[in-house]
């Protein structure tokens, strides 16, 4: 059974910080690019992150740039997006999602699996 499984949302200040955590089941994460999207209600949903397998390399959405920083530990099997200064707008569903072979990684679309996401919510 392949899953890949958010965790770490929840209400925070603006402000503040979270680290959601992508964590993989029934499968390896060790030749697989992982994204991190968004969607709000009312919006559609938009890349946030991704970094490649080896994890040297990285991209952010210019809204997170500064901000959030996506991170892999592959002895784990898990994938984690540190989000700070956060900020009502930052408010959706947070998704991580992985592509096997790619040498890069990209904000769009097109990866294979998606996980159930975690809610973020930014409120005073």
């Amino acid at each position: 059974q392949l899953q890949l499984v958010e965790s770490g949302g929840g209400l925070v200040q603006p402000g503040g910080s979270l680290r959601l955590s992508c964590a993989a089941s029934g499968f390896t994460l060790y030749y697989d690019a992982i994204g991190w999207f968004r969607q709000a209600p009312g919006k559609e949903r938009g890349g946030v992150s991704c970094i490649n397998s080896s994890g040297g390399s990285t991209n952010y959405a210019d809204s997170v740039k500064g901000r959030f920083t996506i991170s892999r530990d592959n002895v784990k099997n898990t994938v984690y997006l540190e989000m700070n200064r956060l900020k009502p707008e930052d408010t959706a569903v947070y998704y991580c999602a992985a592509k096997p072979g790619w040498i890069g990684c990209g904000l769009g679309p097109q990866y294979d699996h998606w996980g159930q996401g975690t809610q973020v919510t930014v409120s005073s």
